[in-house]
């Protein structure tokens, strides 16, 4: 459970909601009972109603749910409506990748700052943001106050720069290293990726 009392799996099923109920937006739809939002998403009615209902009371009866404005109050509970500075630790394929192909700004985070510890990479720019050398990273923080950091880094690098960047004030991970930051940092929010893992998940489906 969060400290809120919601489960995280509520949490986890919100960003879903928010991206189904801009699809149907785009299908020119503006309102939805939720029978035909749980048919459409694959989950039951009283699932959806129970979740929401963690939040506020967005619907009406006999009339469902207004798209648009149901849309903005999840967009509001994700805080997508005050973004957050982050920082991009690591700037190879996969960290160059993460910054060109995610729309920052639409899911809540400014991407204010990129670093790496090559010499070769400081300078470049990747989405009008310069790569800097990971030595100026405190000078960065103090000035900046990022409350995230994106780790695309290996795991061998990954405890240092967490010690470092919890000390200066970042507050959550999105972590695709496989150093288990929640271990030694139970207080900060960590999103981990694991590529890896989830093929495995893929391969046991397949096999099973």
């Amino acid at each position: 459970m969060n400290q809120a009392g919601i489960s995280n799996s509520v949490i986890n099923r919100l960003p879903r909601y928010y991206r189904f109920l801009g699809e149907l937006k785009k299908e020119g739809l503006t309102r939805i009972s939720s029978r035909e939002l749980a048919r459409r998403m694959q989950l039951t009615a009283s699932q959806i109603r129970q979740d929401l209902n963690c939040f506020g009371d967005f619907g009406q009866q006999g009339y469902g749910y207004n798209i648009e404005l149901l849309q903005n109050e999840i967009g509001r509970i994700l805080g997508l409506d005050r973004p957050q500075n982050a920082i991009l630790i690591g700037v190879g394929n996969l960290g160059r990748a993460i910054a060109h192909y995610i729309n920052f700004e639409k899911k809540g985070f400014h991407l204010i700052g990129m670093f790496d510890t090559k010499e070769s990479l400081v300078g470049q720019m990747v989405r009008n943001v310069p790569i800097r050398h990971i030595d100026t990273l405190d000078e960065f923080c103090r000035e900046n106050l990022p409350r995230a950091a994106i780790l695309c880094i290996p795991k061998e690098a990954s405890k240092e720069i967490c010690d470092q960047l919890v000390k200066l004030g970042v507050k959550g991970f999105l972590n695709f290293s496989h150093y288990d930051i929640s271990l030694d940092y139970p207080e900060v929010k960590v999103e981990n990726i694991h590529f890896g893992d989830s093929l495995m998940t893929l391969s046991y489906k397949l096999s099973n």
